[in-house]
């Protein structure tokens, strides 16, 4: 596969994570928490996607099949490392919801 074929997957299943998980924050807002949680692991298939086009470049790289580092790469890390932040924290934000959520009833 081309790098850049390579990089735009990265992108795609990054960038499609991030907003998955978004749209999880927005039902929890709501109390729609079995539809935030569904979404919450269709973002997760997201990332494992991305993960394991990330985990193939490694393995490449410690056989001695070195990869170029360009900007364009470094931007696809970049989208990748967001999207699991945005994740990692949106999971914490839900569950915050949820607390507030209950204590209201």
């Amino acid at each position: 596969m081309e790098l850049e074929q390579i990089v735009f997957n990265i992108i795609s299943h990054a960038g499609s994570a991030k907003s998955i998980c978004f749209e999880a924050l927005n039902l929890a807002k709501k109390g729609e928490f079995k539809e935030a949680e569904n979404l919450i692991n269709k973002a997760k298939e997201e990332l494992y996607e991305t993960h394991g086009i990330q985990n193939t470049m490694i393995q490449k790289e410690a056989l001695g099949q070195k990869q170029e580092v360009t900007l364009l790469l470094m931007h696809a890390e970049d989208h990748l490392m967001n999207a699991m932040l945005a994740k990692d924290l949106i999971v914490e934000l839900i569950d915050m919801y949820k607390l507030n959520y209950s204590n209201r009833r």
